[in-house]
């Protein structure tokens, strides 16, 4: 359902509010080593997440980027619309370019309210629950705190 970028944007952004908590700024070259991401890909993507005001960028030796606002007030669709845009969650299924009410595809009326529960929970969970979860042990996220070789 989603871009590669904005998987890789998602990662980058809870990777940035757990290591940007202690006041820092997190280089492009920590977060794309600890989490995977090809380094050229990473930066463009950051980039497109300040355009959106969704993270500080930072020049010179202590550069970097933050989040802009605290990770409570960032939600995982402020994330999808800086990337992917909320067209996602309108496209069809499987593809097809004249999916509608009207001529809808095989799995239409299916899929219709698996986008909007997939548009609801990204608009209810901030970057903040996904933190909390995380340390609870309730769920799983790759991360990797800076300086933990």
């Amino acid at each position: 359902m989603f871009s590669a970028s904005c998987h890789y944007a998602l990662l980058a952004m809870f990777y940035i509010g757990r290591n940007s908590r202690q006041g820092r700024n997190v280089e492009l070259a920590d977060i794309a080593a600890r989490q995977d991401i090809p380094k050229h890909f990473l930066s463009k993507i950051l980039q497109q997440l300040v355009r959106h005001k969704l993270l500080v960028s930072t020049k010179g030796p202590h550069g970097g980027f933050r989040l802009s606002k605290p990770c409570q007030q960032i939600k995982l669709i402020d994330v999808v619309r800086a990337i992917d845009g909320e067209e996602i969650f309108s496209r069809c299924g499987i593809g097809l370019r004249s999916c509608n009410p009207a001529e809808p595809c095989p799995i239409h009326e299916e899929y219709h309210q698996t986008r909007r529960n997939v548009h609801q929970l990204f608009k209810s969970k901030s970057l903040k629950i996904l933190a909390d979860e995380a340390i609870n042990g309730r769920s799983f996220i790759k991360y990797e705190p800076a300086g933990s070789e």
